[in-house]
């Protein structure tokens, strides 16, 4: 069995735990992750998080309603906790790298929140009460987990085109569509840009619609270079009936037939290019309409059993602890971490100390 870590550096880690001084904040270590630690303060932001998803997700519920979804969601949080430190530790091992992604998704986040400079998004996150180093940690990490999921479970799954036809039978009524187009955007932004450099962007927007109309791949470039939040998906956007979009953008889009595109439109906010990725037509949508979209409903159910699969995997290969009175959902077996004593080299003849597995780890106050 191939092992991330060794007692000698467990010992290292307690060692230096135990060695803090005091004055010091202690904080409650609940988990384990090969080199990795979850503390009581890591499973309260994900309880807080969830909550806020929670709201999300169900705005309309009463709070008996709301209270029920929590609860449920949360039998699995620290669970999610312990896979995503697994998955990101893969994605290391795998050499993957996110930063270029990293440094895209703040500016993205720069521009939707009318930020004029990366050094002012820096500024609003910490004086919000979070590191910003924490912050980009976190995008970094789910960056990661992505990637991983991709590369591990999502590229392994394969989909018959016999299935694709046995689930289109089986849930005809669910084709059944008013008019409808499946949009997809490059944008452009000028946000903060003086008119010499919104020229540019103008130029940039024109360029790209002519890369496609010259055969190059609108999602891939939309990866690319679109400033929009859509961006990582390709440009997606979603399906959109008549009457769901801007006046003026809906008698264009539905004029158009399947891949042909608008011309550059300019916004408020900067440059807009958008694709019909798909067309229907009132009525029973035939199958090779609504194709991509069976496949995708199909891989979404294979999806969970094969994440879970190979996470159950990476679990057998790594120490995974946690500290009695916490509940992991997933635990599996794995080698235990036994208790070690910590004896330096040159301190052999020295009282041993017991050093527990399950310590305390100690922040310095303030942080």
């Amino acid at each position: 069995m191939k092992t991330r870590w060794t007692l000698l550096f467990i010992f290292l880690i307690c060692s230096r735990l135990a060695a803090q001084t005091k004055g010091r904040v202690v904080e409650e270590i609940i988990a384990r992750v090969n080199n990795e630690i979850i503390t009581v303060t890591d499973l309260q932001r994900a309880r807080n998080s969830l909550e806020d998803e929670a709201k999300q997700e169900c705005r309309n519920c009463s709070p008996h309603q709301l209270r029920l979804l929590i609860t449920e969601k949360e039998k699995n949080l620290l669970r999610d906790l312990i896979d995503q430190s697994l998955l990101v530790q893969h994605a290391k091992d795998l050499g993957i790298g996110v930063e270029a992604d990293v440094v895209k998704r703040l500016d993205q986040l720069r521009q939707q929140n009318g930020i004029a400079t990366m050094e002012d998004l820096e500024k609003k996150i910490n004086e919000s009460g979070i590191s910003f180093e924490d912050f980009k940690a976190n995008i970094r990490n789910n960056l990661l987990t992505q990637e991983v999921i991709r590369r591990e479970v999502g590229s392994k799954i394969i989909i018959g085109r016999d299935e694709v036809q046995k689930y289109y039978d089986e849930h005809k009524n669910e084709f059944q569509r008013p008019e409808q187009v499946v949009l997809r955007e490059i944008f452009v932004t000028t946000d903060g840009k003086n008119e010499a450099e919104i020229a540019e962007q103008e130029k940039k927007a024109r360029n790209l619609l002519e890369r496609v109309k010259k055969g190059e791949d609108f999602g891939e470039l939309a990866k690319r270079f679109s400033d929009g939040t859509t961006a990582k998906n390709g440009g997606e956007l979603g399906v959109f009936e008549r009457g769901q979009l801007a006046k003026d953008i809906e008698e264009v889009v539905f004029k158009l037939n399947k891949s042909q595109m608008t011309d550059v439109i300019r916004t408020k906010t900067g440059f807009l290019i958008l694709q019909v990725e798909q067309r229907y037509e009132a009525g029973l949508q035939p199958i090779d309409k609504v194709e991509n979209e069976v496949m995708n409903r199909l891989y979404t159910e294979k999806m969970e059993p094969g994440l879970r699969s190979f996470l159950a995997t990476l679990r057998k290969d790594s120490y995974v602890q946690v500290k009695p009175g916490y509940l992991d959902t997933a635990a599996v077996a794995s080698m235990p971490i036994q208790e070690v004593e910590a004896v330096p080299e040159d301190e052999k003849k020295k009282p041993k100390r017991h050093i527990p597995f399950f310590g305390k780890k100690n922040k310095k106050e303030g942080s």
